[in-house]
């Protein structure tokens, strides 16, 4: 169906007028004179069949119907405008949400941002970190880069980093490691997955000791803060503590190492693929 020319000057102009509940000063948010506001309104009144405004000594006052129109100009406008301001050197951005667990963003996604934000200018990448636990629609996001074995129901899953898990520590607490079976005599930090410790012991072919030590949320938190002041042996994936590594903070005692999943790139099956979402997995694929 056809619909008339909307008159949107005259919108502008009641929008305006609304606000300010006055032509004058309307008129100088518009830059135009106030008979040209008065006019504009008075002929969307005309077109529209109703009074808008009550015409006071003093001012504007908005009747019922005017009232009414009010929010759904300021909505169509806010819009417009936000829209408009997404255009960048003819360009239109697109805004890119990824959810990300947190040891993956500061250990690999952070240290590459900016290489993305060169490749994708048009992308405005919006980042929020979890602990692994991510609701795509809930949560409102496009994509999300989580640990797992990638079979999550109604999940498109593309495996982007293997990250076999291996003790870390202190260089201090690594010196009285001179073998596997001297772990037995340190605190063991943990994290919410309780088979990591007895899978790594497995692949050393000897049995898990008790474990005891403090439970974490966060890998950066039980390796950079924990396992860095002295505070016992963390297992977790030395790939992404690199700069640790290489900066002595902390060590990789022994090369024995588990793995119990890797990185996915993730996003509803229900959910078509954007150009940006494209782009973010092909540069994440290729990085």
């Amino acid at each position: 169906m056809d619909r008339p020319n909307l008159p949107l000057n005259a919108l502008r102009a009641f929008e305006a007028s609304a606000r300010h509940l006055n032509f004058t000063r309307a008129a100088l948010e518009l830059c135009v004179s106030q008979g040209a506001v008065s006019h504009q309104v008075a002929a969307l009144e005309r077109r529209l069949g109703t009074r808008l405004f009550r015409r006071l000594p003093r001012g504007l006052a908005l009747t019922d119907e005017g009232r009414a129109l009010v929010p759904v100009l300021a909505e169509a406008f806010d819009r417009i405008g936000a829209t408009l301001d997404r255009y960048a050197g003819g360009h239109l951005t697109e805004v890119l949400t990824v959810g990300v667990v947190g040891t993956f963003a500061v250990g690999w996604l952070l240290p590459r941002l900016e290489d993305f934000a060169r490749a994708h200018p048009h992308i405005d990448l919006r980042v929020l970190t979890n602990n692994n636990r991510v609701d795509l629609a809930g949560e409102g996001l496009d994509l999300a880069i989580r640990f797992g074995d990638g079979a999550w129901h109604g999940t498109q899953a593309d495996p982007i980093l293997d990250a076999p898990l291996s003790p870390l520590c202190a260089p201090a607490v690594a010196a009285r490691l001179d073998r596997p079976e001297a772990l037995g005599g340190e605190m063991l930090l943990r994290s919410y997955r309780a088979d990591e410790w007895p899978r790594w012991f497995a692949a050393a072919r000897l049995p898990c000791p008790p474990l005891r030590g403090p439970l974490f949320d966060s890998s950066v938190l039980m390796v950079a803060a924990a396992a860095a002041q002295g505070q016992g042996v963390a297992l977790a994936p030395p790939a992404l503590f690199a700069a640790e590594l290489a900066a002595g903070r902390i060590v990789q005692p022994f090369a024995i190492t588990v793995t119990t999943g890797r990185y996915w790139l993730t996003r509803l099956h229900s959910r078509a693929e954007t150009a940006a979402m494209r782009a973010f997995r092909e540069w994440v694929s290729a990085s």
